[in-house]
């Protein structure tokens, strides 16, 4: 069983030059999967309002919609760093406001940290956040949430004005103790400036090869959409929409056809056991044979 990583260990994974892996996350079968397959970080970021919620932008996401996402996604990574967006005007109003929400994504969701957007702006929300012992991951670049004052997605730091911004803010974040910055849609010079300049790891989605780790999000990375609409800084590995609406197409022909339920779906006069009724785990190894090398079954219980 793996060893939770800490802010700690993500910051000797910059100094060792060990790329952190970073995915987002919504929902328990989805973490699950990652943690499975070794993810270092996963994010329950408030991009479920784009992927899970389908809201055009991540504004209308609220605090409870964190924590229920957050609380699933702690289910089933209890191995794996888990960080929490704080979403639109949960922080920065007022310290307490801040405070407030960030403890209870920490307390009621079951996140190791919080993510807010913005930079020089917010630093002082992220000095207080850290000194109540909460860890902060930063966000700075394209910040969906500021996307109407940006005037929409675009790329930042093709300028020098904008690169230098861009520095500053990375540079205000880590003095007030984040001890990470994603950094997104950043020119790949701009941020492998702002990587080197930090102690603290950087992430990247969209800003090249020169941050510290990478995250992408997990519909993005599947295909798991409908449409789906490709982005250029973003490599998906499965068309797992195509997958999905192909087998449902199939279902509901073997539907109207009758070929579904078979034989082999129904039930006849007899017993059967509980994990054909409920499909049941397994046994394990363990369970499958006792000390004297006799196979056993464990029964699954009718509930």
């Amino acid at each position: 069983m793996r060893k939770r990583l800490t802010i700690n260990s993500l910051q000797r994974m910059k100094q060792e030059r060990n790329a952190i892996s970073v995915l987002t996350a919504y929902d328990y079968p989805s973490a699950k999967l990652a943690e499975e397959a070794g993810i270092d970080v996963i994010l329950v970021g408030d991009s479920l309002g784009n992927v899970v919620l389908g809201y055009e932008t991540t504004i209308p996401v609220t605090i409870d919609d964190i924590v229920y996402h957050t609380r699933a996604v702690a289910r089933a990574a209890a191995h794996t760093f888990i960080v929490a967006d704080m979403p639109f005007m949960t922080y920065g109003a007022s310290r307490e406001l801040t405070l407030t929400n960030a403890a209870k994504i920490m307390q009621q969701g079951g996140a190791q940290a919080v993510k807010l957007e913005g930079g020089a702006e917010i630093a002082a929300d992220v000095e207080a956040l850290v000194k109540a012992g909460i860890p902060v991951m930063g966000h700075i670049g394209l910040t969906p949430q500021s996307v109407h004052q940006l005037g929409g997605y675009k790329v930042q730091g093709k300028t020098e004005k904008d690169a230098q911004r861009l520095m500053d803010d990375a540079l205000a974040l880590e003095q007030a103790g984040a001890f990470s910055i994603v950094l997104e849609l950043v020119t790949e010079p701009v941020a492998e400036a702002v990587s080197k300049a930090l102690s603290i790891p950087t992430i990247g989605i969209g800003a090249g090869r020169g941050c510290d780790g990478q995250v992408l999000v997990y519909h993005d990375l599947l295909q798991y959409a409908s449409p789906y609409f490709e982005k250029k800084f973003v490599k998906t590995y499965a068309d797992i929409g195509s997958m999905i609406r192909g087998a449902i197409e199939s279902y509901v022909d073997e539907v109207k056809t009758g070929q579904f339920p078979a034989e082999e779906h129904v039930f006849q006069p007899g017993t059967a056991s509980p994990q054909a009724l409920y499909g049941g785990r397994s046994a394990s190894k363990s369970e499958q044979t006792d000390n004297k090398g006799t196979e056993t079954r464990k029964e699954v219980p009718l509930t």
